[in-house]
């Protein structure tokens, strides 16, 4: 695989080479020695990868089929028929027909099943972000659980109200103050300081009384480890999502602690607890550019491919929410908002293609050069893009995890700008108690303690 470009000719030994060297530069891939080492060669990456058929990506696997499970269920579950509507064209073609008006919702539906994870990285290395940005407005991947997900025009809020000592007055002073913004129809989610078991069963009781109390029509979740929630189930405890992060090899998804196995495992316990009330899609999972490669499984493959991989692990499990946590591990991996911009829309455009419900925490780190003008970039342009839903945290400062995402008040900027509505559901329930109008616009509460003392049981029991 050769191409010219200018006097210099460059070669690429198999297509992990190719791949990487076709990838926008990006910290991470820099540090694994795996990137363009010049603006030319990145150049001449594209043009050889977009010659490349999209029958290659059949042939020839960036980590091998013998030794890792990923692989085998990317090829195992390739969707033929489905595959056929674009099995002739190369990788630069078939950019053009996603950029063209036959790429219109349908088809990309019904396309997803046949495309591997390899094959929107390489074709997502080939666009501009406005490209991203359009073919991903194109796709509706809708989900359910208590309420409807993913629906054109639609923008949810997964309500994080995280606390540094798991205090239950100070996570649910977040939740109240999260419902009277308008947030919570993705999902109420905590990410629990303690790995407690007997902890986590009191947190989901106390989600779960909050939604049962007052008929939320919102899931919720503690985002722990699969294994604990596997011993939270066998206490009897009220588990709505089952919630794990995942990556794109089977080494690094081992680091995790996880494999396949184990995921089929607890999504057949969770579904067996029928607690969804209009479906039944109930795994959420989260995913991140360079888990790979922070341990050590990346196996020369870029960042962003194996991100893409990790979807392959996503889809297998029908999740209600996939979240790609796109700046927070850090600046080794996407060093600057341009990189986390770049991310952002990729990881959003590859999920999206493959049929997933991809939402964003739009974050960095405070170590990162980025800034929360950066984040807003990316939240304009995600919503855009048709982003299935985003992090609402009070004052967008995570005071647990200690890295910078989006508020609730952004979350009303980006529904006031795109005019992007809540879960229908959800909305319903809101306008039913007073906090938003017909159209959707929150409303001043003539009395915010009484409102405080109808959702929050430990103020009511005061």
């Amino acid at each position: 695989m050769r191409a010219l470009v200018g006097h210099e000719r460059h070669g690429f030994g198999d297509l992990r080479e190719l791949l990487a060297c076709a990838s926008p530069a990006r910290s991470g891939d820099e540090l694994a020695g795996l990137a363009a080492d010049s603006q030319q060669r990145r150049i001449a990456a594209r043009e050889v990868l977009a010659a490349l058929p999209l029958r290659h990506f059949l042939q020839e696997a960036v980590v091998p089929y013998e030794s890792d499970e990923v692989t085998r269920l990317i090829i195992d579950s390739h969707d033929a028929a489905a595959f056929a509507a674009v099995s002739h064209l190369t990788v630069g073609d078939f950019r053009d027909w996603l950029l063209s008006d036959a790429a219109d919702t349908q088809a990309l539906q019904a396309l997803a099943p046949g495309l591997m994870p390899e094959m929107v990285a390489a074709v997502s290395k080939l666009m501009r972000n406005q490209d991203l940005i359009l073919v991903a407005s194109r796709c509706e991947v809708v989900t359910r659980f208590r309420n409807t997900l993913g629906l054109k025009g639609h923008l949810a809020v997964r309500l994080q109200p995280n606390h540094p000592s798991d205090d239950p007055a100070g996570i649910l002073a977040s939740v109240l103050d999260g419902l009277m913004y308008g947030a919570g129809d993705a999902c109420i989610g905590v990410n629990p300081v303690s790995d407690s078991v007997p902890d986590l069963v009191r947190l989901l009781h106390l989600f779960d009384d909050i939604v049962h109390r007052h008929a939320v029509p919102t899931q919720c979740c503690v985002l722990t480890h699969i294994t604990n929630t596997m011993q939270a189930l066998g206490h009897g405890a009220p588990v709505d999502l089952v919630f794990q992060s995942i990556a794109g090899t089977e080494a690094a998804n081992r680091s995790f602690g996880i494999d396949l196995a184990l995921l089929d495992e607890v999504h057949a316990a969770a579904r067996e607890l029928r607690r969804g009330t209009v479906g039944d899609n109930l795994m959420y999972f989260e995913t991140g550019q360079g888990s790979a490669l922070s341990a050590g499984a990346h196996h020369g493959v870029d960042q962003q491919t194996l991100e893409a991989r990790a979807y392959a692990v996503a889809r297998r499990h029908r999740p209600l929410l996939v979240n790609t946590v796109v700046g927070f591990i850090g600046p080794e991996y996407l060093y600057d908002g341009r990189q986390i911009i770049r991310a952002g829309l990729e990881d959003h455009f590859c999920g999206k293609l493959l049929g997933l419900p991809m939402g964003c925490d739009i974050c960095y780190t405070n170590h990162a050069e980025a800034d929360q003008d950066d984040m807003d970039n990316l939240l304009v342009l995600l919503s855009s893009a048709g982003l299935n839903f985003m992090m609402g945290v009070p004052g967008a400062d995570d005071v647990m995890l200690n890295y910078q995402s989006t508020s609730f008040h952004d979350a009303l900027f980006v529904r006031r700008l795109h005019g992007k509505r809540r879960a229908p559901e959800f909305e319903a329930w809101l306008q039913a108690q007073g906090v938003v109008d017909a159209d959707g616009a929150l409303r001043a509460p003539r009395d915010v303690p009484a409102l405080a003392r109808r959702f929050s049981p430990l103020l009511e029991s005061e």
